[in-house]
């Protein structure tokens, strides 16, 4: 078994004034939503709070009433179960995304990554870094994609936890794990494609990670809100988010054709 990271929770306090929008967003957003909340303030002048975290933290913050307008989950599993719950608008849910892990190493190191996940039995490695996957649910995708091809067993004592998978990008960066099971979003920004290499994971191998968004019950900013989700669902939008890796869910559902393992980038 692999410890509990402590979880750090933390959200922004809310803003007086409907033209300030609170976003909650998974932590593989970090990157492409920067571009994203900019583009959206340009166009409509309005201003876009963001705060970033996993998914599973985000859903506890909110049912403890934290002060978002909108959630972005890396999972559709937690939206669902806010609906459950009677904290979201009826009917917004939406799935703004598929996501992808990968393997990175950073550029220095000289692990095989055509090798795929096997490469992380090579006794050099001394840290692996995944997403806690008790609230992440990049690092539950990890751990399906080791237990699906039968080397978690023999990997798991070597686990360095990410409280998301934002931090479980930086352990890899820094050098405090020797290469990392992060998210797709993550190694294709700007920050980590010049640091590092990765190879895809075959999506067939984890349970397909469903990203969704959601407008809070309880916000004072709806239709602010409401315009945020149709902003994300605008062609310009979803071609933004496909250079970070993210696939419209229908889409990358059309396109799966049996997993092969991708080429090292």
């Amino acid at each position: 078994m692999f410890a509990v990271v402590a979880s750090i929770c933390f959200w922004m306090p809310a803003d007086a004034g409907a033209g300030q929008l609170q976003v909650a967003a998974a932590a593989d957003l970090t990157f492409v939503f920067k571009d994203v909340a900019a583009k959206f303030e340009k166009e409509t002048g309005s201003q876009v709070k963001l705060t970033y975290g996993s998914s599973g933290n985000f859903f506890s913050q909110i049912q403890n009433g934290a002060p978002f307008d909108v959630f972005f989950s890396a999972d559709v599993s937690f939206p669902k179960r806010l609906a459950a719950a009677g904290l979201i608008e009826p009917g917004t849910i939406y799935n703004y995304a598929r996501g992808e892990i990968v393997i990175w190493v950073p550029n220095a190191s000289k692990l095989d990554l055509s090798k795929g996940l096997s490469v992380l039995l090579d006794p050099a490695i001394r840290k692996i870094a995944i997403a806690n996957p008790i609230h992440a649910p990049y690092g539950a995708a990890a751990i399906a994609a080791l237990q699906h091809d039968k080397i978690f067993d023999q990997v798991k004592s070597k686990f360095v936890l990410g409280e998301n998978i934002s931090q479980t990008a930086q352990f890899v960066q820094s050098g405090n794990a020797d290469v990392g099971i992060v998210a797709l979003s993550l190694a294709l920004a700007p920050a980590m494609k010049t640091r590092g290499r990765y190879v895809i994971v075959p999506p067939d191998d984890y349970p397909p990670l469903i990203q969704a968004a959601v407008i809070i019950k309880s916000s004072p900013n709806k239709e602010l809100a409401k315009k945020f989700l149709e902003f994300i669902k605008q062609p310009g939008t979803v071609a933004l988010m496909a250079r970070y890796g993210f696939t419209l869910p229908e889409a990358m559902a059309a396109a799966d054709h049996g997993g092969s393992m991708a080429a090292p980038h």
